[in-house]
């Protein structure tokens, strides 16, 4: 790898790169060790920092940690999501809040103009939401790296199943359940990854 060099060089070192980037890993599966709330609570004072537009915060996290919650989630995952997910220390079932800009006056006071906009647009409402929340995801997997956590997302769910389950007031929209937990000692091989040049553009 080339010398970064001037404002590109790294802040981390490559110890702490190495585990969130080179050597981590989604994992197979995981201890039998608890997550405890504040393990969760420590995850997302790390992920409410993360950049989002207009400084929106539309991610919602449910924690399903009670047997009862559990039986209600697992009919919705595919048959191999279920699996992986009934064993699971921690799983949350991440979803958009519909009505986040409710909360913009407080999160972007210097444009009210944001607010009364999205107050009369519900669909622009639903994809800004979408897009950012599944943004703030992707800072949630990155932050439990960094405790030394494991996050294992997983698709494969019925949506409009899980919305009718834990979101009836039509509120909040499923976007990811993910497993959390402390990884177990099997890895995985790393899969490829595309090269710089076939992903990397100049014009």
């Amino acid at each position: 790898m080339a010398a970064l060099t001037g404002e590109a060089r790294p802040r981390l070192s490559p110890e702490a790169l190495d585990l969130l980037f080179r050597q981590a890993r989604t994992p197979n599966g995981f201890t039998d060790e608890p997550v405890p709330p504040d393990a969760l609570a420590a995850v997302y004072e790390l992920i409410r920092c993360g950049p989002t537009s207009f400084n929106q915060q539309p991610l919602r996290i449910l924690e399903i940690r009670s047997a009862e919650a559990r039986r209600r989630l697992l009919p919705h995952l595919s048959e191999r999501n279920r699996a992986k997910t009934a064993s699971a220390p921690l799983t949350l079932l991440l979803a958009v809040d519909l009505y986040f800009h409710e909360n913009l006056p407080a999160m972007f006071p210097h444009a009210p103009q944001l607010y009364e906009w999205l107050v009369g647009a519900p669909q622009v409402r639903r994809e800004r939401g979408r897009f950012d929340a599944v943004l703030q995801t992707g800072y949630l997997i990155m932050a439990a790296r960094s405790l030394g956590l494991a996050a294992m997302p997983l698709l494969g769910f019925d949506e409009a199943g899980l919305n009718a389950a834990f979101f009836p007031a039509e509120d909040r929209e499923a976007l990811l359940v993910m497993n959390l937990g402390w990884p177990s000692p099997v890895r995985r091989e790393r899969l490829p990854r595309l090269a710089f040049d076939q992903v990397v553009t100049t014009l």
